[in-house]
């Protein structure tokens, strides 16, 4: 063995005792505070079917966060704590285009966890993953942050929708693990686990500010409504004078327009290129789809489209998407 070698095996353990300190103070935090979650789906055909997940505890007073795909149609259901206990649950509101549920139980629970700031994170940060795999209760894994700024596709009856931002770690995901928390080192909760999106690949709902305000519309209405114009479409770019003048190097080439929709009952056609909507420039459906809240339903928007070579104005008065 050389010198090297030997002051190598020296040092690993310490730099490993480091790591592990972290993920066990982390884990020692979380643990109590993320509830094995039990419900029961009710099928198409009536029959019920039971289904299991995680939920973390958010507020002093009874509120625990978890996936929408988690609760499904339930209305109640069932926590289990790592202490051994066990209370009972309601479902105060469900948003799946979010990915999103608030539920509450009128149990005792632990004290709640610190949310962070996902907008903060960093590729490679470490991250840990605090849930219920497989009804194996308050298990914990490790990892990094693999990816961020990914896109996740939801759907809710005919609506579809992508949620922005999401998180990519390498933490191991599995069936159960939906619900659970994904922490910082600081123990402070960055995303709700959502997803395992591969080998070795698994996904999160960042916690940020969309996040915050859907959560508080659910805690204060049990839903999230939403704006809906009814045209989808895909980035393309913009000529290069207009880009110039613009300042703005795409905007969205509408593939289609929905019969009765909100755009169609504007004039808005297939192969319009879409420039800007109000004031803000369009340059994919996720830019447009951040403007269809809640408070634009009713409200008037312009909507700037080159179509045959001419900058057209057009005004859409966005309708309430449908709920699934």
């Amino acid at each position: 063995m050389t010198i090297t070698e030997s002051e190598h095996s020296q040092k690993s353990p310490g730099a490993m005792d480091a790591y592990s300190t972290v993920v066990t103070s982390v884990a020692a935090d979380l643990t109590p505070k993320v509830a094995a979650l039990e419900v029961l789906h009710r099928q198409r055909n009536g029959q019920l079917r039971g289904g299991a997940g995680s939920a973390v505890v958010f507020t002093d007073d009874g509120f625990l966060l978890t996936n929408a795909h988690v609760v499904g149609n339930a209305e109640a259901g069932r926590l289990s704590f790592s202490d051994g206990s066990v209370v009972s649950f309601y479902v105060v509101g469900a948003d799946a285009l979010s990915d999103l549920a608030v539920i509450r139980t009128d149990g005792g629970t632990p004290p709640p966890v610190q949310l962070g700031d996902a907008t903060e994170l960093q590729v490679g940060q470490l991250v840990v993953a605090v849930g219920n795999p497989l009804g194996l209760a308050g298990s914990v894994t490790a990892g990094v942050v693999s990816g961020l700024g990914r896109s996740l596709p939801t759907r809710a009856g005919e609506n579809v929708r992508v949620i922005d931002n999401v998180i990519q770690t390498d933490a191991a995901l599995n069936p159960g693990n939906s619900g659970g928390a994904l922490a910082i080192s600081t123990g402070e909760v960055v995303g709700i686990n959502t997803a395992v999106a591969g080998t070795g690949l698994g996904l999160a709902i960042p916690i940020n500010t969309t996040t915050h305000q859907i959560v508080s519309t659910l805690m204060a209405n049990g839903r999230v409504r939403r704006a809906y114009l009814g045209l989808a479409g895909s980035p393309a770019p913009l000529p290069p004078t207009l880009a110039a003048q613009r300042h703005q190097q795409s905007g969205l080439r509408v593939a289609q327009v929905v019969t009765g929709g909100p755009a169609a009952k504007g004039g808005v056609h297939a192969d319009d290129l879409l420039v800007s909507a109000g004031e803000s420039q369009v340059t994919s459906a996720q830019v447009l789809q951040r403007l269809m809240l809640a408070d634009a339903i009713g409200r008037p928007i312009t909507l700037t489209v080159l179509r045959n070579d001419v900058l057209v104005d057009i005004v859409v008065v966005p309708a309430e998407l449908e709920g699934d």
